[in-house]
């Protein structure tokens, strides 16, 4: 059976969750990749309520719930009330949260280093401007419901 080449915003998909998990293992982190996702998600978006996040972030909300409570031990995020709704609490990153989430972002680049550390100058420019329109595609504001 002849193979079918994949549409190139699907390899780029498959591409970059391979680099992001041969990242994460080359650190040898053991933090689940769901606290690294909704640092993430909390850093680029804003506050969220536990549920909301858990969708954004892929998981079921009580595992969102216990996750927040263990990010606000380690005070990572903080709980704000809801304006909106007193009976909810809207999630945010804290500073703590914000370097954590840096530092492990910087351990990634730097263990995939040496993987990228031949690159040319042509190919440097052309994973620069892939950034570029991938920031340009996914910057986009968030919907609140």
């Amino acid at each position: 059976m002849p193979k079918t080449e994949r549409p190139l915003v699907e390899k780029l998909i498959v591409e970059a969750n391979r680099l992001t998990r041969v990242a994460a293992q080359a650190t040898g982190s053991t933090t689940p990749a769901a606290v690294w996702r909704t640092l993430s998600i909390l850093a680029s978006d804003g506050s969220y309520r536990i549920g909301d996040l858990a969708k954004a972030s892929r998981v079921t909300q009580p595992t969102m719930t216990k996750l927040i409570q263990n990010l606000a031990e380690d005070e990572l995020i903080y709980r704000i009330a809801d304006v909106a709704d007193s009976r909810a609490w809207l999630i945010a990153i804290t500073d703590t949260g914000t370097k954590a989430l840096d530092t492990w972002r910087t351990e990634l680049g730097e263990a995939l280093q040496p993987m990228f550390s031949d690159l040319n100058a042509d190919e440097i420019d052309i994973l620069e401007r892939a950034v570029a329109i991938l920031e340009s595609r996914t910057n986009t504001p968030r919907k609140v419901a």
